[in-house]
């Protein structure tokens, strides 16, 4: 870990990569009490070796200490807002005043440089069914690597007060990708067989290519 942080919030992104964001690197959670805002939202790869799975990334100009939240949104992105350390509203004459603001985080996954490699998901359906063989198709312009591919069910992730509710990223059980035109591309995937690995509901699927997510479309499995 690159630096102290209390208060952050951890949110999984489609890749398996996690996010740390929002928090402080002193003092306590609530009533005034936390010191040194840590603008750096911090990346974790944990397929990276040892001493190199943690890259910090670009700062915020606003301090998010407590009540502040992140959640993961459908094109890649992270909606971050809030910070309230203080019994009530307090926007004046305090050190870190009520924060109401909103702002979207941009993994590096979405710079332009990747947008050749990044996939365009052209189908499925919403509705799935446990254990239900599924074929997804998508769009890649650059060079595909056949070996690289992976499709990711994600339930919808938000994070408040250093606690997620609901997060869970599944990796689906998947066979070979198959070319069905130029850039046109489809793989065959199996849904999970049990509500113990995924509880009935929606989630957001995931073509990922290189480890670059495509936008996700939402899926409910029941």
């Amino acid at each position: 870990m690159p630096g102290a942080r209390l208060m952050g919030d951890m949110i999984t992104l489609p890749n398996g990569d996690v996010l740390i964001i929002n928090g402080a690197a002193a003092g306590a959670a609530g009533w005034e009490t936390g010191r040194n805002p840590v603008l750096n939202p911090v990346i974790y790869k944990p397929n990276n070796p040892i001493g190199a799975r943690f890259e910090s990334q670009n700062p915020s100009n606003t301090p998010r200490m407590y009540h502040s939240t992140a959640i993961l949104v459908r094109d890649g992105r992270v909606l971050v807002g809030g910070s309230n350390p203080h019994r009530g509203y307090n926007f004046a004459n305090v050190l870190f005043p009520t924060e109401l603001s909103l702002e979207a985080f941009s993994p590096s996954y979405l710079e332009p440089i990747f947008a050749n490699v990044r996939p365009r998901i052209v189908s499925p359906t919403p509705a799935q069914k446990y254990g239900q063989k599924l074929e997804v198709q998508f769009e890649v312009q650059a060079a595909l690597d056949l070996n690289a591919v992976q499709v990711t069910l994600l339930a919808p992730p938000f994070n408040t007060h250093s606690f997620s509710m609901n997060q869970r990223l599944l990796v689906l059980e998947s066979g070979k990708v198959t070319n069905v035109e130029k850039n046109k591309y489809a793989i065959d995937v199996t849904i999970p067989g049990s509500p113990i690995l995924a509880p009935p509901g929606f989630y957001i699927l995931f073509v990922v290519h290189k480890e670059i997510p495509s936008e996700g479309v939402w899926v409910q499995i029941h």
